[in-house]
């Protein structure tokens, strides 16, 4: 059965970036490629009424020639869709990957549920064109489909770097055990050193169940470390990142304990808007 990851690209800096991961997933995994761009309902609607109060012959003309603007409008936006799908599928192409495109209008969360069920992956960018670089924001559609998908959500960082380790959070929830089951199968981690951190008390339970998956792990082929650290998960994992040079990490999207106030709360998207590494997120 064909694999196939869906790559959302919106025009924004991280479209390159979406582009590079995606060419790095596909190269170790052979997964096809689909890249998605969806145009807003804003982008291709009827614009404002900027009519007024203006009555008889002249109301009737403006009307005219603003309809004819809203056409304009929404061509326009078409055009630049399908050019940013180009320039994303040239991308692919110049490192040997071959893409499909997709353009479709409307919401991105109904453009998503439509077409992850023929998906394993879906990769998109920490921010798109809407987002305020300056304050750090995120942006509000990867919220969305992070909170939205049941497909694991690989977020790519602003630049593509090499990744020669990966750091995988534990936190001993369904999810985290998912997330360590599918490291432990995904051709894209085979002969990449892991190092499975869990943060928190350093309680015998807490031992054993990172004994078991360092076990699964070390059985599948992996060199796999282990260790349980004090402290505040968004902190310590962050820290951790920068200062071991860890070039990916991979969770579950919701746990237990802390990890899952981190994923679903407000604190929020902290570790994805402070990290500086792409996040695959698992649910």
């Amino acid at each position: 059965m064909t694999r196939k990851l869906i790559a959302l690209v919106d025009g924004s800096v991280y479209s390159k970036t979406v582009c590079d991961h995606a060419i790095w997933i596909a190269g170790r995994t052979g997964m096809d490629v689909e890249l998605m761009h969806v145009l807003g309902r804003r982008e291709t609607g009827p614009g404002q009424d900027l009519s007024g109060s203006i009555t008889l012959g002249a109301r009737s003309a403006l009307l005219e020639q603003l309809a004819g603007i809203d056409e304009q409008r929404a061509r326009l936006a078409v055009q630049r869709g399908r050019a940013i799908l180009e320039d994303a599928q040239s991308l692919l192409e110049q490192a040997g990957i071959t893409a499909s495109e997709y353009l479709r209008h409307g919401d991105l969360i109904e453009a998503v549920s439509e077409k992850e069920g023929g998906a394993d992956l879906i990769v998109m960018g920490k921010r798109g064109e809407g987002a305020d670089f300056a304050k750090g924001h995120l942006g509000s559609n990867l919220e969305r489909v992070m909170r939205a998908t049941t497909r694991p959500l690989f977020v790519a960082s602003r630049a593509f770097n090499p990744i020669e380790k990966v750091l995988v959070a534990f936190d001993g929830s369904a999810n985290a055990i998912r997330a360590v089951e599918h490291v432990s199968r995904n051709p894209l981690y085979a002969g990449l050193p892991l190092e499975i951190v869990t943060v928190g008390p350093d309680s015998p339970a807490a031992k054993t169940a990172l004994a078991d998956v360092k076990s699964l792990l070390i059985k599948a082929g992996f060199e796999t470390g282990a260790r349980i650290l004090p402290g505040q998960p968004e902190e310590v994992l962050g820290k951790l990142i920068e200062t071991e040079n860890f070039g990916h990490m991979v969770m579950g999207a919701a746990g237990n304990s802390r990890l899952r106030a981190l994923f679903v709360g407000s604190t929020a998207l902290e570790m994805i808007r402070s990290c500086k590494v792409p996040i695959l997120l698992i649910r």
